[in-house]
């Protein structure tokens, strides 16, 4: 399938989405996951905002349901907006959702509920005669006051009440979540606990709230997530995550929560929400995570959204797809990043594949990699750069950041090195992606992780830009990345996941048959050794509309 000219559409299972922020509420239901997302059905631009639904097995091949939920309230009359999903103990499960209002386009916090709990496909909702259940409190402006989380409990029966956590911004531009208590998610406590603040940060969207194992035991060794309501304590860590509206980028930060007052600190104020670290440093927005209790793990989920022009969305009739859904873990070897993962059903797409090992990278070589048709591919590297090269290099080069960089046609005295995907014959089209390394004053040695698209296709509608971060290294690591290739889709993960970069690159020669793979090193002073090189052909997963005469796959 083609989009608006020769953009390939993407076939490993995204459903698309005409939405701005579009994942809502996921869960686990009675052998089916769930997700809903917001979708406008008339455009491919932003209005009429309503609920989309589609439901899967594995997390790969999806099925689309009806509309859970249209805006046809004066509560919700101008969009029906993010939300989550809770579950209760007795099964009962509860929607909370950000409407917004028919008068004055205040956003109010709304309740829903299945018509059918029983229902595996929860193909009805019924919202609540009781909304909007929480309007903005004072200080808070009406329009700043969106996208509930999934409640959590506390230990203790002293305060039994489920708390929600809710995104903001006060009069001075400091981003906020502030959290409610409620027992039965109807009433709430008038006055909410503010759980953490930043200056400067704005608008907090899509806030995320969820606990990770630290240190040692059993969850952390075991690589399990935990349950949204997981007590704090020392093996306990709380991640809290917002979405910058002004920069429209993830931001998260690792912490201590403490139930008594319900607040949040960050173990290190350098990374605090919206000025630290970021899920993803690409095209990668509005995320959310779930707990998924049969596999015992967190799952997440980001909108990647168009980089081309709004007229050719609406040529092609839709705008937006999801990220390849994450596991995330807390990194126990470095305790102050996360870990995110394609999730493994991923490698159930796997076809043929072949390996390279121990491919030189002289100096300012390309090396083309021999895989056959390569727009949907699974690929895992380990690079290995001369220690003697490292040492030699007496320059500081502290100036380099990936997105000020000329890219991948720069040359450094340590990089850039790694792999060219959705490139053609004659390298006229590519998608960068690759490691440089920095020497400091003190001899140090760190190490950026990048994705370059300024050579990723010849239309000329497209944001094009270099996208990166540092990624932790440690000593006796190599340099690793997994990438997964999508036609027009392009997601990496260096170090397992430490650091994440995807990209819409929307090539117009690289497709099907034309696209190629090559290995690089641009370094000016190190030899780089691909130690091993695996790819996969992934094969295509089916999203279509559910048949009504069916409740299994």
């Amino acid at each position: 399938m083609l989009l608006f000219c020769v953009h390939a559409a993407p076939s490993i299972p995204r459903p698309r989405v005409n939405a701005r922020h579009n994942r809502i509420g996921p869960l686990y239901h009675k052998g089916w996951y769930h997700l809903f997302y917001q979708w406008n059905p008339d455009s491919a631009v932003w209005g009429n905002i309503t609920w989309g639904h589609a439901v899967s097995r594995d997390l790969l091949h999806w099925l689309h349901l009806p509309l859970a939920m249209v805006p046809d309230h004066p509560y919700d009359a101008n969009g029906v907006w993010s939300g989550s999903a809770t579950r209760l103990p007795d099964g009962r499960i509860v929607m909370l959702y950000t409407g917004s209002t028919a008068e004055s386009s205040a956003q109010v916090q709304n309740l829903a509920e299945p018509a059918d709990a029983s229902d595996p496909l929860l193909r009805e909702w019924v919202k609540s005669d009781a909304n909007p259940v929480l309007v903005p409190p004072p200080g808070i402006g009406p329009t700043d006051f969106r996208d509930p989380t999934t409640a959590w409990r506390t230990p203790g029966n002293d305060t039994p009440a489920w708390r929600v956590a809710i995104g903001s911004k006060d009069r001075d531009h400091a981003g906020l979540a502030l959290v409610y208590r409620t027992e039965d998610f109807v009433r709430y406590d008038p006055a909410p606990a503010l759980m953490h603040a930043v200056p400067g940060t704005g608008m907090w969207e899509c806030v995320d709230f969820y606990p990770v194992a630290a240190g040692s035991g059993a969850a952390a060794d075991s690589g399990d997530g935990l349950e949204t309501s997981a007590a704090p304590g020392p093996g306990v860590k709380h991640v809290l995550k917002a979405s910058l509206d002004d920069d429209k980028h993830d931001y998260y930060a690792i912490g201590t929560y403490d139930p008594a007052t319900d607040t949040w600190t960050p173990d290190s104020a350098e990374d605090d929400v919206g000025i630290g670290l970021r899920y993803d440093y690409g095209k990668y927005y509005a995320s959310k995570t779930f707990y998924d209790p049969v596999l015992r793990r967190r799952v997440l989920w980001g909108w990647v959204g168009e980089t081309d022009s709004e007229r050719a969305d609406i040529l092609k009739g839709w705008a937006s797809v999801q990220s390849i859904p994450r596991t995330v873990l807390l990194d126990t070897k470095t305790g102050s990043n996360l870990l995110q993962w394609p999730v493994v059903e991923v490698e159930n797409l796997r076809m043929s594949g072949k390996s390279f090992d121990g491919v030189a990278l002289d100096r300012g070589s390309v090396v083309p990699l021999d895989v056959g048709k390569a727009t949907q591919l699974d690929i895992e590297a380990v690079f290995e750069v001369d220690a003697s090269d490292a040492a030699a290099v007496t320059e500081a080069d502290v100036t380099f950041n990936c997105s000020t960089s000329a890219g991948a046609a720069g040359r450094g005295l340590l990089g850039p090195f790694g792999l060219l995907v959705l490139a053609d014959d004659d390298l006229s089209e590519q998608t960068a992606v690759y490691f440089y390394l920095l020497k400091g004053t003190d001899g140090s040695l760190q190490t950026f992780f990048c994705q370059d698209e300024l050579r990723a296709s010849k239309a000329n509608d497209l944001v094009k830009r270099v996208y990166g971060s540092l990624v932790p290294v440690l000593d006796g690591e190599n340099l690793s990345v997994r990438i997964l290739v999508d036609h027009s889709i392009v997601e990496s993960f260096a170090q397992g996941g430490r650091t994440c970069i995807t990209s819409r690159v929307y090539p117009t020669r690289a497709i099907y048959d034309s696209a190629r793979v090559f290995l690089f090193n641009n370094a000016t002073h190190a030899h780089v050794k691909a130690k091993s090189v695996k790819i996969w052909q992934l094969n295509s997963a089916y999203i279509r509309p559910y048949p009504a005469t069916t409740t299994s796959l």
